[in-house]
């Protein structure tokens, strides 16, 4: 079933926001929020995150229906993508180094900006190039 191709992207905006201010503030535990809220997205798909509920109970009823879908599979990569840096982000300001934590949370920050302000999705353009990659190989 095809999602609202605007939840993602208002997902990508809560996250660039929570992203920043961790980065201001080097909160692990706010980190340790957004990581859950990844990994609640790529097991479930992004309408299973926080953000998705927040857009289909809050947003969406204010703003009509949708215009546009799309596949909930390249996004769930993202959410993916997303959790490998978070992750790695967490590691490095609960353990060290932090700049670990300060290069993996300023990596997953540009790719969520990059989707909130201009509709470029990094993770779903990994997944659409890794998935034709396979289906040539095969």
């Amino acid at each position: 079933m095809d999602i609202d191709a605007r939840g993602p992207r208002f997902g990508a905006a809560v996250t660039t926001v929570v992203l920043a201010v961790v980065l201001v503030t080097g909160s692990a535990w706010l980190l340790a929020w957004q990581t859950l809220a990844f990994a609640l997205g790529a097991a479930g798909g992004p309408a299973r995150s926080p953000y998705g509920w927040a857009f289909r109970t809050l947003v969406r009823p204010r703003i009509g229906p949708p215009t546009a879908f799309e596949s909930p599979r390249p996004p769930r990569f993202a959410q993916a993508v997303g959790l490998v840096f978070a992750v790695l982000g967490l590691a490095g300001y609960a353990l060290g180094p932090q700049w670990l934590g300060l290069a993996a949370t300023g990596a997953a920050l540009a790719a969520a900006f990059l989707n909130a302000a201009f509709g470029y999705c990094l993770g779903c353009e990994m997944y659409l190039l890794v998935r034709r990659v396979t289906v040539r190989t095969e």
